[in-house]
């Protein structure tokens, strides 16, 4: 026994200060003997018009990954999950995902196991089958573009259209309507779409893309309910969980 809520694993998780999704959607996801320890990446909730206020953002989040991590690892979990899609992605190569990864076991000083967004998204599109073409929405700018298609295309993925949701600021990422988040959804399938992804971490889409699954009659991952999916089964949690997508419900 791990310890008396713990008893079969720990989590530690960073995300951004601004993020106000992944901490509930991740707790509302965890089996019974799971828990989620959260340290924040701190980062100002500045305003985004464009491009370059957004890839300082990033520049800004990335800088503050070791001290979260430092601060998280204090609650002695037995596996990571970095709580923010777009940095997972941010250097537009495989190789800077297994660098956030070494990073994160270099603050820890010790192999911990290191779940990412962008290997979630691999591994979800492959456990559904889909064999090419997905479509992806989230809240951020197009300078996003080149790096998923980047990395998911390495994996033999080709996204065929996008929606930019281009939040005004980190938090406001999440000040949305169901319809807002539908209407993104709706805009960017097509019968050439296998799957759409909507990979943001603050965009609390998680119970409605188990609900957009049905009425669209083709997978749905939304990035924190497919991250969480991925920690779990790759750490040994096969628990089915409902109401968050097909693939903590089926695989």
């Amino acid at each position: 026994m791990r310890d008396y809520l713990a008893w079969r694993l720990a989590f530690g998780v960073t995300t951004p200060s601004t993020n106000t999704v992944v901490q509930p959607e991740y707790d509302d996801m965890r089996p019974a003997g799971v828990t989620n320890h959260l340290a924040r990446m701190v980062i100002a909730d500045d305003p985004v018009t464009s491009d370059a206020d957004f890839e300082r953002q990033l520049e800004a989040i990335d800088k503050s990954l070791e001290d979260a991590v430092d601060r998280v690892m204090d609650a002695k979990p037995n596996a990571f999950i970095l709580g923010i899609s777009a940095l997972s992605v941010w250097g537009g190569t495989l190789e800077w995902g297994e660098e956030l990864k070494r990073r994160v076991r270099k603050v820890a000083g010790w192999d911990i196991p290191v779940s990412i967004a962008s290997d979630a998204v691999a591994a979800g599109l492959k456990a559904h089958g889909i064999k090419r073409k997905i479509a992806i929405m989230e809240p951020y700018y197009p300078c996003i573009e080149p790096r998923l298609n980047a990395v998911l295309g390495a994996h033999g993925y080709e996204i065929v259209r996008f929606c930019h949701m281009r939040g005004k600021s980190p938090a406001s990422y999440s000040v949305l309507t169901a319809q807002d988040m539908i209407k993104a959804a709706r805009s960017i399938d097509g019968p050439d779409v296998e799957a759409i992804v909507a990979f943001g971490a603050n965009l609390p889409f998680a119970k409605l893309a188990d609900e957009a699954e049905r009425w669209l009659d083709k997978p749905v991952l939304q990035i924190n309910a497919t991250t969480y999916w991925h920690a779990l089964r790759t750490n040994g949690i096969t628990d089915k969980v409902y109401g968050y997508g097909s693939l903590l419900a089926r695989f």
